[in-house]
């Protein structure tokens, strides 16, 4: 399929991304076109999510913009994206927290690779995401936010353990699948 045949969404920004297809176990198979990559049946490719903590063990959540066109208003373990070619997933999650929450590397010491999962999911009528997520985790010890609104649409630090525990507490919330992933695997 072409980034044409997707129905009028070739003007989309992400139609002028690229992100990294992957095999099962995230060996790079080449570059694809980030808008193809999320249509039609998806092309499994390289992707993280970043779960950041207080010294508490609250986890930030933040709503994803409505203007994002996958799980927009969806809560999410922080940020979540692609590293692009050549790019280490802790390169890209820096990157992704200073670009959507202000957050600087010297607010964090213990940025780490803690999960990798594969799944699949379709949004509805919209398209879809299979991805080989890599799982990050860092504690703020200046907890200091400055978000990008048009990333993220609200903020909010839940204590981790009962988020988990409580799911339909929560369910208002309306968590993105690779964050609940994450978080059930977290606690297996």
């Amino acid at each position: 399929m072409s980034v044409q045949d997707t129905a009028g969404e070739d003007s989309h920004e992400n139609a002028r991304q690229d992100v990294v297809a992957v095999d099962a176990d995230d060996a790079k198979q080449g570059v694809v076109n980030r808008l193809e990559a999320h249509t039609g049946d998806g092309i499994r490719h390289r992707a993280f999510t970043a779960l950041l903590f207080d010294h508490d063990d609250n986890i930030l959540l933040a709503q994803r913009s409505p203007d994002k066109r996958l799980w927009d208003t969806h809560w999410d373990g922080t940020v979540a994206s692609h590293p692009v070619e050549g790019q280490s997933q802790k390169e890209a999650t820096r990157n992704r927290l200073d670009d959507e929450l202000g957050v600087q590397p010297s607010q964090y010491t213990d940025l780490r690779v803690a999960d990798k999962f594969e799944y699949k999911r379709y949004y509805p009528n919209e398209g879809v995401e299979h991805e080989v997520c890599s799982v990050l985790k860092c504690t703020l010890d200046d907890t200091t936010l400055d978000p990008d609104e048009a990333e993220v649409a609200g903020l909010m630090w839940v204590p981790y353990e009962r988020l988990y525990e409580n799911p339909k507490w929560y369910r208002q919330l309306r968590l993105c699948p690779w964050f609940e992933i994450a978080m059930r695997r977290d606690f297996e």
